[in-house]
């Protein structure tokens, strides 16, 4: 049995179907409890006495020597700590999860070739009909990262499938701050501090160190067979998502801090018909481990601070149009990760959605272009319309950096010749971890997916120099200047700046 009780600054505007309350606003410090008085009263965080005989534990996300501005952490007050546990032991069974991605791990390469891969089916392969069943942290696959978990430095990107609630199973990610894309299904998550419902075209974002549950809201009458979630996450080591500098733009513009979401305090009351332990499973170092425990990790009655699980809905973010040329898709950046370089962030989450294209003499695809990034796109909903890549929703594509890209022939000809009339683009959602170094790929993604699509043979080799049917035209023009008379410079004052004698 779960008790939730929603503070006077919730809302839930979103889904009139979704029956959980929440706080709003990027990184604030919030307070929230589900029974009167369980906070302890202003000015302190450790009673000697806590109310109605709660204990107080104190989870930090940051190093206790931080400033006031970086500092993250949370006081809950719960039934029992977290500490009453039995050992943790080595994790069971198979599982296809990576958290380093140095050249000396022979589970990960790096390579210069582009990759794509199609959906995973909810029971972690391309066919459906196979009638196994996964959790969410059974269903996790890497498939690629860089740097390393243990050097807090780096990220893994992950797709999940599963069709399993966790029933009585909790995960902590003791790695990094996970970043979930549903794809489809709806993730209905329990979490330490209450509870987040994400339906696909939302994200969450859950801190290292929080023990939650993933499950699948299900249709009024369905049946267990109706289980199924598939979708994405991103994974960062040594640091937190946060939202991009808005520069130029001001006040307005990209995501809201408003429309960020954070559950009330919410728990599970002890009841005696189901006297299974709790197993959590931890994830550390890419390794899993797990322990037990007879009491229900949900059972924080209130909670005060920063480091919070959150949901944001990407519907409300506030894409930018350009009038002439083509903005950077960093433009549509939701979240980014710093790295340890200053003013250099580790990955940009980038969503392109709903918007007008209105720019005038401008080719409006994807041009062809290399850079630093290591992108990876992939399909929330609609219809992917790039010509190279065989994507579709659900998918992923992959694209080293430095490496050269660009769209086919037939389509740079194509858009070279379109009307530039403005034009509403709708109906699909898709998303590009921007990554600022090279990225390793998994062998289970290189060899083990069960849909993977390389590039076409022969995809370019209808490319054309259309410089060489401008040969005499540019050549007229080259004469023509080089019996031209230069001027040299001169100064202010009108004396030559170069002597025309020597």
């Amino acid at each position: 049995m779960s008790f939730q009780r929603p503070p006077i600054c919730s809302r839930n505007v979103t889904d009139s179907h979704d029956p959980y309350k929440y706080q709003f606003g990027f990184g604030n410090h919030h307070a929230t409890e589900a029974i009167p008085g369980a906070l302890p009263p202003h000015g302190t965080n450790l009673p000697q006495k806590a109310k109605y005989g709660l204990f107080a534990e104190h989870l930090n996300g940051t190093s206790f020597i931080s400033s006031r501005a970086m500092v993250s952490n949370v006081w809950m007050y719960r039934g029992k700590p977290a500490a009453a546990h039995q050992p943790p032991i080595n994790g069971e069974g198979e599982h296809h999860i990576e958290s380093c991605f140095l050249p000396t791990n022979p589970n990960v390469a790096f390579t210069p070739l582009p990759y794509t891969w199609g959906p995973l089916a909810s029971d972690g392969s391309s066919n459906s009909t196979v009638a196994r069943k996964f959790t969410f942290v059974q269903g996790l696959r890497t498939i690629g990262g860089h740097g390393d978990a243990t050097l807090k430095e780096g990220l893994a990107v992950h797709q999940y499938s599963f069709n399993k609630d966790m029933d009585r199973e909790v995960f902590s990610n003791h790695d990094g701050e996970l970043l979930l894309v549903p794809q489809h299904g709806t993730l209905d998550i329990k979490t330490e501090l209450g509870n987040l419902l994400v339906k696909p075209g939302m994200i969450a974002v859950l801190p290292a160190g929080i023990r939650f549950s993933v499950n699948v809201t299900r249709a009024f009458g369905g049946e267990e067979s109706e289980i199924k979630a598939t979708g994405y996450a991103l994974d960062v080591f040594g640091t937190r998502y946060a939202l991009p500098d808005l520069g130029v733009l001001g006040a307005n513009g990209l995501a809201h801090d408003r429309d960020f979401e954070y559950p009330v305090a919410a728990f599970d009351l002890e009841t005696d018909d189901d006297d299974r332990p709790f197993r959590v499973t931890i994830k550390l170092a890419g390794k899993l481990f797990s322990y037990t425990q007879p009491h229900t990790p949900f059972d924080v009655v209130a909670w005060h601070g920063k480091y919070a699980p959150y949901r944001y809905d990407l519907s409300r973010f506030c894409h930018l149009t350009a009038n002439t040329d083509q903005l950077d898709p960093t433009s549509y950046c939701v979240l980014t990760a710093p790295s340890k370089w200053p003013g250099v962030s580790l990955v940009d989450f980038c969503i392109f959605g709903d918007k007008w294209a209105v720019s005038k003499n401008t080719l409006r695809i994807p041009y062809y272009h290399r850079n630093i990034a290591t992108e990876l796109c992939g399909v929330i909903r609609g219809q992917y319309k790039g010509s190279v890549r065989p994507l579709e929703v659900g998918g992923l594509t992959f694209e080293q950096s430095y490496m050269p890209h660009g769209e086919t022939y037939e389509a740079h000809i194509k858009a070279s010749e379109a009307a530039n009339d403005p034009v509403k683009l709708e109906g699909s959602l898709f998303f590009m971890f921007n990554v600022s170094a090279h990225l390793a790929l998994t062998r289970w993604a290189m060899a083990e997916h069960p849909d993977i699509r390389l590039e076409r043979p022969g995809i370019w080799d209808s490319m054309q120099n259309h410089f060489l049917h401008h040969l005499k035209e540019a050549k007229g023009l080259s004469d023509a200047n080089s019996h031209q008379t230069l001027t040299p410079p001169k100064s202010p004052d009108g004396r030559m700046l170069i002597d025309s004698g020597s």
